[in-house]
This record gives structure tokens, sequence and C-alpha cells, in this order.
């Protein structure tokens, strides 16, 4: 009798996600920029993935192509085992969100708060008559930190951080259950980036949401994330989980951005050996041979040139894609 436990699904699988953008070079020329090029990744229910690295590597593409706000390329996305297709995409539209990095310009000028957060539920007919529907909005408002009084007010009247809780319940109106976090609290003053980061928290264990949580402040993402991704150029070059990630980082990419955190004690940050990256990042319409990381590297071999670096399992749940993990 076979007494193993049965594997869980993950809620999204994003197979070889390809974003591909045609970009225009002179009379009758174009080249494809790769923004995203062959990204896999899973989330499991209730859990929070960080994607991670620098800007222009490609992280808001994935999170907007995997919602299909893009026409993808190539690859495919499942959501509770269910593939995304034209037929498919309305349902998931209800099921998957996103929360805009930009407070200021993602909500509507000219929209009532109310009338913003009940976008979603008018587009999906979510409430059969209008007292429903305002009292859907009062409860959205409250569970974000808001008052009810305020859905008669526009966007401007309110603080950077307000924004952003608005859009989190305009967010939350379809009753979700996945939401992309793109860098959702960048635009924040670091003691309102706190609040935010905790209401999240709060709302996940609420709501069971699961979240792709975007963002370049690996400090962040180690607080809200149970595993990381790290992409380097249109490219996922490390995964693990968070507490993993930053005690044995293995990609020499994953190495420098954990070097450059600060660290609070002056004696432990005194002790930590930065690790400076020269160049720059390449550009994605002329990406290096091989591994796309090797113009940058201090370690780079021959090899790297060569070959592009396998993605590997070095560890339980710890991936990577480099050559030096063969010479280990």
């Amino acid at each position: 009798m076979n007494t193993a436990a049965p594997l869980v699904k993950p809620l999204l699988e994003v197979r070889d996600l390809k974003q591909y953008f045609p970009i225009a070079m002179g009379f009758f020329k174009t080249a494809l920029l790769k923004a995203v090029d062959g990204v896999s990744f899973t989330v499991q229910r209730g859990e929070t993935l960080g994607l991670v690295g620098e800007s222009g590597c490609g992280k808001t593409t994935v999170g907007r192509s995997l919602l299909h706000l893009y026409p993808i390329t190539g690859g495919e996305v499942f959501f509770n085992g269910v593939k995304i297709t034209r037929e498919t995409l309305p349902a998931f539209r209800r099921q998957a969100q996103l929360v805009f990095q930009d407070p200021y310009s993602s909500l509507n000028p000219r929209m009532t708060v109310g009338d913003i957060i009940a976008e979603p539920i008018d587009v999906h007919h979510l409430c059969a008559t209008k007292q429903e529907r305002a009292e859907r909005v009062n409860e959205l408002l409250q569970v974000v930190g808001l008052s009810s009084e305020q859905a008669t007010r526009y966007a401007h009247e309110f603080s950077g951080g307000q924004r952003q809780r608005i859009g989190i319940a305009r967010a939350l109106a379809s009753k979700p259950e996945f939401i992309v976090c793109d860098e959702p609290v960048s635009a924040l003053d670091v003691s309102i980036q706190a609040q935010v980061i905790n209401m999240l928290e709060d709302l996940q264990r609420r709501f069971g949401l699961s979240y792709l949580f975007i963002a370049h402040d690996l400090s962040v993402v180690k607080h809200i994330s149970r595993r990381i991704a790290v992409m380097y150029l249109g490219k996922i070059v490390e995964t693990a989980t968070s507490n993993e990630l930053h005690r044995f980082p293995l990609h020499p990419y994953t190495q420098s951005l954990l070097s450059a955190v600060p660290v609070p004690d002056p004696q432990k940050a005194r002790a930590i050996r930065r690790i400076v990256l020269t160049g720059d990042v390449p550009s994605p319409l002329r990406v290096p041979s091989g591994c796309p990381f090797r113009t940058r590297c201090a370690r780079a071999m021959p090899l790297c040139a060569q070959e592009e670096p396998v993605f590997q399992e070095a560890a339980p749940e710890h991936f990577a894609a480099c050559h030096l993990l063969q010479k280990a």
C-alpha cells in the first residue's frame, strides 16, 4: 500500500514564460527586446513568493504578463490547475488582481473613491443592488483602515499611504485568491511602508490570499516572503526559502545584492564584505551569450560564455543557475 502523501497542486504555476517586445531599430528594421525569457515558478496557496532584482530586470513584466495584461510571447500559466486561455481568462481575472506601484497614477482622478473600489464589482457583476454595492465598498474601506465617509472623496484628497490602501481595497473587491503586488511600498515613506506591509500580512491571514510580491528591497522581501526568486536580465537565477537565501546565497548576483543590504549593527556592517559589481546591466536587446551575468561576474570562466547554466536544485527548495555549482 502506498502511504506517500499526495502532492499538493500549486495555486499558480508559470511555465517557461516569455515576453518579447519588438523595438524599431531604423528603417524597416526591428529587434526583439527579451524582457522575460523563460521564467518558471509556482506559488502555493497562502504563500508569498518574493521576486527581486535590479530595475529593468523584468520583474514588473513578469507580474503583468502572467495576469495577461500583455499578450504573452510564449509559455503557459496555470491557475488552480486550469490553463489560462482566452476562454478561461475572464474567470482568472476575477480571482487574480494587481496592486500597482504608484498610488498617485493608478487611481482615476475623476472617480470617487467609492467608484474606484467598486469598479471590479461592476465589471464582474458581483452585487445585485446599489445598496449591496455601497455596503461592500464600506466594508472594504474599513478592512484597509479607512472610514466609510471617505467613499465620496477623490484620490487627490488622500496621502500616498492612504491611496495605496485604496488600491489594495480595489484589488480585494472581487474576492481574489491571488494578488500581484508590484512594488507596493517603494513610493511610500519608510514609516508608512511598515504599516502597509503589516496590513498585507493581516489580509493574507484573514482571507487566505497568495501574493507575488515584486520589489527591489531585499529586507522588505525577506520580512513578507516565504520564498524568494532572484531575477537578472529577464531570467530567474536563484530561488530558495527566505532564510536559506539570506544565509547561503549561491549565485554571485544574489551574493552581491545581499552584501548591499544595510545592517543596523555597525560592527556586523564592518564585517560584511561588500561585493561591488563592475559595468552596467547589458541591454535586453543584446543579451550576452552563455550566462547573462558573466559580463559582470568576477568569477566568470570561459565556460560561462559558451553555455547557459542549467537551473538546478543544489539543496532542498534551493535552485540556482550557475556553472560554479558544478565546480563545488
